[in-house]
């Protein structure tokens, strides 16, 4: 007992003679106004600020930002047909290829109905006259388009129109004096700005959720969507919120929320919004009926790595883009680029990456001039280019040079036909050569016939069927243009060729490593 009682009376002392050096200035305890101390960074809340409160700028709550916003953001249901196979043979599990049941053929004069799918995404009005800002694979091929508002109306919209490569889509609903939001123009969103994302996750209806915005002009890998510039957020975005929009704290449209990046399926604190920069820009051409006409060049576009620059005597630091195929009849084909052309500039615009010269030719219009200079063969050149209009549909326009699945047969070895080069038994096309390999007559250089066991040529994967159509930026047509190709580089002191190859998965750029030269 008295052990208890002299603790609580040390305690009362000490307690006491803290409080009177506090007052005194002998003690200084950490607050909202602490600074750095010995290179120790400690947040500052403001000087008046309580240590607990949301440093300037954040809200204490988004509820009134989200009663404003709320009535604006839209539930989206569609209906889509589903294609179903008729006369397929429905396997019977456990049983050899051909067995089963087949489906009937319908009588003549009989349509069968095709079964419909259901789907779901959000939007935005952004007019008072019924527009509504969405992403293009929520309505895409669909055949019915509900709305349903926030006040409980389920209205029928229908697509005013849709660009594919920005994921952007306008419909509309009939009526008027809808309650709208706006597209945030002057202010670009800050890395660690607030956001509000609103939508309708999971078909439950109007939900919002808040985080920062993680970082800008993010490129997620999707090349059906090569003209955007992503925000990333880490408001949590699911099934159901495509479509809708993003807010800054002042509910101005930042953002149209587009994609995820999961592993699950669900969110994990990494989503992506269309800019609004991007956004108002589509949409406006969208509502006024206007096409969304882009620059075209017609070629597949690569970016240098390390291993392009090293094979091609290039500086580690040396950035830009270069051309893997081109596209029959297409403006680069017709203008003279060639495949392998390393590209610099455009109109005088530097070019790093094929990412960038994709989106300075889409923002040039139809028939303009474009200036590119380029790198053939370790010396500059000027090509200009008459731009064509994007296809709508750029992969059936790029897939018409690509090779059928049918096509080149990988892996079927013809021993001793052809000269081994590094590894690499090739041969001239011959007729029966093209044949063999189904290949089209516009496709020209040396075909890949075998290689070497144990190479290093047979490690990275080369198959019979192959075409070398360039190595080192120049086009080779025989061995001997090959071997040529091969003692430059190696004189020059480079450790690999670089090679752009046809395979049955389109053109594909190879570097071939070199062996030591044979001591003299």
């Amino acid at each position: 007992m008295l052990k208890r009682k002299e603790f609580i009376l040390g305690a009362a002392v000490g307690l006491t003679f803290a409080a009177v050096a506090t007052a005194g200035g002998v003690i200084d305890w950490p607050g909202a106004n602490a600074q750095e101390v010995s290179g120790r960074l400690v947040p500052s809340a403001g000087a008046s600020a309580l240590a607990f409160a949301p440093p300037q700028g954040a809200p204490l709550s988004f509820a009134d930002i989200f009663d404003q916003v709320s009535p604006a953001v839209v539930q989206i249901d569609v209906e889509t047909r589903v294609e179903r196979p008729r006369g397929r043979m429905i396997p019977i599990p456990g049983f050899p290829p051909g067995f089963g049941f087949q489906t009937p053929q319908p009588e003549a004069g009989e349509e069968e109905e095709a079964p419909t799918a259901q789907g779901a995404g959000s939007g935005f009005f952004i007019s008072a006259n019924g527009f509504i800002v969405t992403n293009n694979h929520v309505v895409a091929n669909a055949t019915k388009i509900t709305v349903k508002l926030a006040d409980g109306r389920e209205l029928e919209a229908r697509l005013v129109g849709r660009d594919a490569d920005t994921d952007l889509a306008v419909i509309k609903v009939e009526g008027s004096d809808f309650k709208f939001v706006s597209f945030e123009e002057a202010a670009e969103p800050r890395v660690g700005d607030w956001v509000i994302a609103v939508g309708n996750p999971f078909g439950l209806g109007g939900t919002a959720t808040a985080g920062i915005v993680s970082a800008r002009a993010r490129e997620i890998g999707d090349s059906s969507t090569p003209y955007t510039d992503y925000l990333q957020i880490d408001a949590a975005i699911n099934r159901g919120n495509s479509g809708g929009p993003t807010f800054d704290i002042y509910g101005r449209v930042i953002g149209v929320n587009s994609a995820i990046f999961s592993p699950t399926g669900g969110s994990v604190g990494i989503g992506f919004a269309i800019p609004a920069s991007i956004a108002k820009t589509v949409t406006d051409r969208l509502m006024s009926g206007r096409a969304i006409e882009r620059g075209y060049l017609g070629a597949t576009i690569g970016t240098l790595t390390d291993d392009d620059r090293e094979s091609l005597g290039l500086a580690d630091d040396f950035e830009a883009a270069y051309i893997v195929d081109l596209t029959p009849g297409a403006p680069a084909e017709q203008a003279g680029l060639k495949l392998y052309d390393i590209v610099t500039s455009l109109n005088g615009r530097k070019i790093t990456s094929s990412t960038e010269l994709t989106r300075a030719v889409g923002q040039a219009s139809p028939g303009d001039t474009l200036r590119l200079e380029i790198i053939r063969e370790g010396r500059p050149q000027t090509i200009n280019v008459r731009s064509g209009t994007r296809p709508a549909d750029i992969q059936a326009a790029q897939n018409g040079n690509q090779p059928g699945e049918d096509e080149g047969q990988p892996g079927r070895q013809t021993p001793g036909a052809g000269e081994v080069v590094e590894g690499v038994m090739v041969a001239p096309i011959s007729p029966a050569l093209r044949d063999r390999y189904s290949l089209p007559e516009t496709v020209q250089g040396l075909v890949i016939t075998g290689t070497t066991p144990g190479s290093r040529a047979a490690r990275i994967g080369f198959e019979a069927g192959m075409v070398i159509m360039v190595a080192d930026q120049r086009p080779v047509r025989t061995a001997s243009d090959l071997r040529a190709v091969v003692e430059r580089v190696r004189a020059a002191g480079r450790s690999g060729v670089a090679l752009l190859v046809r395979t049955t998965q389109g053109n594909r750029p190879v570097v071939l490593p070199l062996t030591a030269a044979a001591a003299e």
